[in-house]
């Protein structure tokens, strides 16, 4: 009798966590894909080809509704919301405004599973720019699910192929970032806080650490997103360029082996995972540490 006591909770336990996965739907519309999670929307992948790069926005709380990251303010209009790019690379700058110092041009973004426990979008960018031939070809795989109301996450993995011999100066503008909300930021009273358990920028920046969580309060409550960086990637650790005024990075480029360049040759494939979580609650209420050593396996 106990046994199958036993075997009922463990049945209805099972049952509650798989009702706690959410549906999640995209719809392509124009040059953007939008993403849904059950009735409410979480986030638009945009790539229009007058943009600098393509970049995700809003990301959406899953208590609130309101983003969790800002979008081009005044002081930092390049800074736009999360984003993949990079700055000085064969002269070029695939980061900062101003299309002919460089672009990242989408060439086909399209939905490949568009309804069920998670989406699948993939997407081919060409690294160019006016009178030079593009140093480096993207082909980049995302994907959304929802694993339970509280938390949505976004993978980002992306493939970089070189086109030619790279390199690129030492730069604090490199690869996967995030222009945080200001309810979530260290200026405005929110928290940021590494796996190394280190808050703020200084106690952040320059640090080689698994993840970075920023989290604030809101009126519905604490919300907070975290990106994670996959330790397969190359350069992992990678140290996390940060700011209390809400920016997080990890940024390789600007710690390179020989403090200069990083250097890549014609051909190199250059493959990198991201995680993104977008959380109610602070970092031990969202099971931030848990929820790596689970990514690390994957």
């Amino acid at each position: 009798m106990k046994k199958i006591i036993l075997t009922i909770a463990a049945l209805l336990l099972a049952g509650i966590m798989v009702a706690q996965v959410q549906v999640v739907s995209a719809t392509k519309v124009g040059n953007r894909i939008d993403v849904v999670v059950g009735n409410q929307f979480f986030t638009s992948y945009h790539f229009q080809p007058d943009e600098k790069y393509p970049f995700f926005f809003p990301v959406n709380g899953p208590v609130s509704g309101a983003s969790t990251t800002s979008m081009r303010n005044g002081e930092f209009p390049h800074h736009s919301s999360l984003f993949f790019g990079c700055d000085r690379v064969n002269g070029g700058n695939y980061w900062q405004e101003g299309l002919e110092r460089g672009q990242i041009v989408s060439v086909g973004a399209r939905i490949v599973e568009a309804k069920g426990e998670r989406v699948v979008i993939e997407d081919e960018c060409i690294w160019k720019r006016p009178d030079a031939q593009a140093p480096i070809i993207d082909r980049r795989k995302i994907t959304i699910s929802s694993p339970s109301s509280n938390l949505y996450q976004l993978d980002f993995d992306i493939e970089m192929e070189m086109l030619m011999d790279v390199t690129i100066l030492k730069t604090n503008h490199s690869l996967f970032s995030a222009r945080i909300d200001p309810d979530l930021t260290v200026k405005q009273g929110g928290v940021m806080i590494n796996s190394e358990g280190k808050e703020g920028e200084k106690g952040t920046f320059g640090v080689a650490s698994s993840w970075i969580d920023c989290y604030g309060k809101r009126k519905t409550g604490i919300e907070g997103i975290t990106i994670m960086q996959h330790p397969s990637n190359k350069w992992y650790p990678s140290p996390w360029f940060t700011r209390d005024y809400g920016f997080i990075s990890p940024t390789p480029m600007y710690w390179p082996e020989n403090r200069e360049t990083t250097d890549l040759r014609k051909g190199e494939k250059i493959n990198l995972r991201y995680r993104v979580l977008v959380h109610a609650g602070d970092s031990k209420q969202a099971g931030i540490v848990q929820l790596f050593e689970q990514y690390k396996k994957e």
